[in-house]
């Protein structure tokens, strides 16, 4: 597909070979790849419809070897591109023909486990789930989860402030780190956070944290880990109806329940799940909730209670409680597969990712049926419907001509009934490339404008990932300017500085 991207610059196209051999001389042996064959698998995330060779790739081990060639590119003027594992679906690690890819898959040690305060100190490589592995002995684990957790890094998820199955009562990634290192486009490293609870000033740690690369490259994070609640359960409710149960969630959390997750699936994601998967899923229904529960086993088994009268009100008619701890895994395997499950249903499909206020689910659900007539492309849904957090899956197939087409017309009409109904455009995918000329739908010119501001406190020349997030780039001088008019200035009498 064709995407209006930053020209690339002549002048640094022609130093090519000078910035390979410099690079080289910063990260040497294998750490620099420049060979068209050799770049191909970095040409693109995991938004696969978009693909470009970078200029070069280089994978750099240490904070001082990021810090050098951030220094080097910013004097050069050389475009950076950072990139984690590659699971991005929005195109946020989308290279730039004449910039340098910036792959930090080296970084992917564990620094330290401190169970006293309670946190690990993390490479951005890490992938997700290795950190709860590192601490599950000792009876602790990490709370945001997202359905790529086993390729993820810690990293990437800092970029784009995943979230999870269980981000409803534990909160996002922003919500769970505490502190990281950061290297900026000059080169300087700065340390934002730490071990404790909360920092003084401004909050520059909650900017970074779904920032996509656009502000720095993250050298190491500091997350929070939890105690494994003593009891846990989950609970499978089925629906005749997906309006049913999108108004059954409104219902639990409006009983003043927060359960750990509340995830919904739409028939046809049931079906691809459970023939995936057999997790046990019912096969007649329309729409599934699986709601976990956690805490004390008192308690657990007071909610469980109450989940399930408040799913009967909604005309729930199947209702199963997980009897062991491999079976409520079992229940959550079939969700977190649902992904590739869909995948062998459908030549190809196209994952979006936005949020609305969880009481316009079943209006929402109602306008996607329809919109999928208008189309004439199916959809399978799958999402967090606990903070209204929708992925819907639109299938397709890329060889017949015209269906990629629909479907990205497709899904940007259903991200804009989200900002329609109240909602915001992504949830924990981000922005990247694909809900780029979107953001107008939310954001005023003055609301960009302000955004590209703070990019320009961090980035002054633009080079960091340029081309993603914002409909139009500007320079940072033009945003600074102040207009003058007759020779004099509005509101002469505020001091400028």
């Amino acid at each position: 597909m064709a995407l209006a991207m930053p020209e690339p610059d002549g002048a640094v196209l022609e130093r090519r070979d000078r910035i390979v051999e410099r690079l080289r001389a910063i990260v040497p042996g294998e750490g620099v790849i420049a060979s068209v064959q050799a770049m191909r698998p970095y040409e693109c995330d995991g938004l696969t419809a978009y693909r470009q060779l970078p200029m070069v790739v280089v994978l750099p081990e240490t904070t001082a070897q990021v810090s050098s060639i951030l220094q080097y590119c910013y004097a050069e003027g050389i475009k950076v591109v950072p990139r984690g594992a590659g699971t991005s679906l929005s195109g946020g690690a989308l290279p730039l023909a004449d910039g340098v890819l910036l792959g930090m898959a080296k970084f992917n040690r564990i620094r330290e486990i401190d169970f006293d305060n309670r946190v690990v100190v993390a490479e951005p490589g890490v992938t997700n789930l290795k950190v709860t592995q590192a601490v599950e002995h000792a009876g602790f684990y990490y709370a945001p989860d997202p359905s790529s957790q086993i390729a993820c890094t810690i990293g990437g998820n800092v970029a784009e402030n995943s979230g999870g199955v269980h981000c409803l009562k534990y909160g996002t990634t922003t919500n769970n780190v505490l502190g990281c290192e950061l290297v900026l486009m000059t080169g300087e490293v700065l340390r934002l956070g730490g071990k404790h609870f909360d920092s003084e000033g401004y909050d520059l740690l909650g900017v970074i944290n779904g920032s996509e690369g656009l502000l720095g490259v993250v050298t190491e994070v500091t997350v929070r880990i939890l105690r494994k609640p003593e009891t846990a359960r989950a609970l499978l409710v089925g629906f005749p109806y997906s309006e049913d149960a999108g108004a059954c969630v409104g219902r639990i959390i409006g009983a003043g329940i927060i359960p750990g997750g509340i995830e919904m699936m739409d028939r046809p994601a049931i079906h691809a799940a459970e023939a995936f998967i057999h997790a046990g899923y019912p096969l007649d229904v329309e729409a599934l909730l699986i709601v976990e529960l956690d805490g004390p086993q008192a308690e657990v088994d007071h909610l469980a209670a109450r989940v399930e009268s408040l799913a009967k009100e909604c005309r729930a008619v199947t209702c199963r409680v997980s009897a062991s701890e491999q079976e409520r895994l079992l229940f959550w395997a079939g969700r977190k597969a649902a992904f590739p499950a869909v995948g062998r249903i459908s030549p190809d499909y196209y994952c979006m990712d936005g949020t609305i206020p969880r009481a316009k689910l079943p209006l929402v659900l109602r306008r996607m049926r329809e919109l999928s007539q208008t189309y004439g492309l199916r959809v399978a849904n799958v999402f967090h419907a606990g903070d209204g957090n929708l992925h819907p899956l639109i299938l397709y197939d890329a060889n017949a001509p015209g269906e990629l087409e629909r479907a990205e017309a497709f899904g940007s009409a259903i991200l804009k009934l989200c900002v329609e109904v109240g909602g915001v455009l992504t949830g924990e995918h981000g922005v990247g490339v694909e809900k780029r000329d979107l953001m107008p739908e939310m954001f005023t010119e003055a609301d960009l404008a302000q955004q590209q501001r703070l990019k320009c406190a961090f980035d002054d020349k633009g080079l960091l990932n340029p081309g993603k997030v914002f409909p139009t780039l500007h320079r940072c001088a033009e945003l600074g300017r102040v207009h003058v008019h007759g020779g004099a200035m509005a509101f002469p009498e505020i001091p400028r500085f």
